[in-house]
């Protein structure tokens, strides 16, 4: 069995609903991830989700922020969240498939302005999520899974328009860099992207404040699919839908997809 997923901070489900349904429609992965659904989970718009085939729902949800969620035409199970730092924040959520490879949605706090945690709360939130993070995948050892999402992270130089440039800047600095990277290496996690798209620019995200986004391209590659060793061998296909961050009223971040022989 092939597996199709993709992963997207959509900004809002209810808002860009008619963009969830022309992803599902025109692309049809088996499992789309949603990060930043800022809805409780009663209030997603499912009904045009399953009319399009994607009757199966994991999701966790709050009221204007946060919420991730998890479409799928294939049957699934939910297999629990973690409420990371213990604020409440609906930023994880796992579900099953019926051949027991489980997939992790993450959303990770992008941190703030300023990266400095004695002056920005946020930014030690983030910091303080990826060591949960790294120490929940020293404890379980995770296999046979799938973890995608809004990592707010950019790890490589060619993640972003400009290394130098960025290097103080958060999603980018060097300590979240390599927080991100403890947690990767604690949990035996592949860069399916980066391991099947090893070289060049690569980014999901680029702001809302550019004038012409694609023209500018400031991008950044925040949007991330990750595999358990067991997994990533036979994971391929890896892309980023561009032309989506060009859709009417769109999110600042585009898709990102991998396929998996499972």
């Amino acid at each position: 069995m092939t597996l199709t997923l993709a992963t997207w901070n959509i900004n809002s489900v209810r808002l860009r609903e008619d963009l969830v349904q022309k992803l599902l429609r025109e692309e049809g992965p088996d499992v789309l991830c949603l990060q930043e659904c800022k809805s409780p989970v009663d209030k997603i718009p499912t009904e045009g989700f399953a009319a399009l085939g994607y009757s199966h729902m994991v999701a966790r949800g709050q009221k204007g922020y946060n919420g991730v969620a998890i479409l799928s035409r294939l049957p699934l199970e939910d297999a629990g969240h973690r409420d990371f730092v213990g604020k409440g924040d609906a930023r994880h959520v796992a579900a099953r498939l019926e051949d027991g490879t489980v997939i992790h949605n993450v959303y990770i706090p992008a941190g703030g302005d300023v990266a400095d945690r004695t002056v920005n709360d946020k930014f030690g939130h983030k910091l303080d999520f990826l060591t949960e993070m790294r120490d929940w995948f020293m404890a379980e050892r995770p296999t046979r899974s799938i973890l995608v999402g809004d990592l707010n992270i950019a790890p490589r130089e060619d993640d972003v328009w400009s290394h130098k440039q960025l290097l103080k800047v958060v999603s980018h600095t060097p300590i979240e860099v390599a927080h991100l990277d403890d947690a990767q290496q604690a949990g035996g996690w592949v860069d399916v992207t980066r391991a099947d798209i090893p070289d060049g620019q690569l980014y999901s995200w680029w702001s809302y404040r550019a004038k012409d986004w694609s023209a500018a391209d400031k991008g950044r590659r925040l949007d991330h699919i990750w595999a358990t060793p067991d997994l990533a061998s036979g994971a391929g296909d890896s892309r980023v839908l561009r032309d989506a961050r060009g859709w009417d009223r769109p999110s600042d971040h585009a898709p990102v997809f991998a396929s998996f022989d499972l």
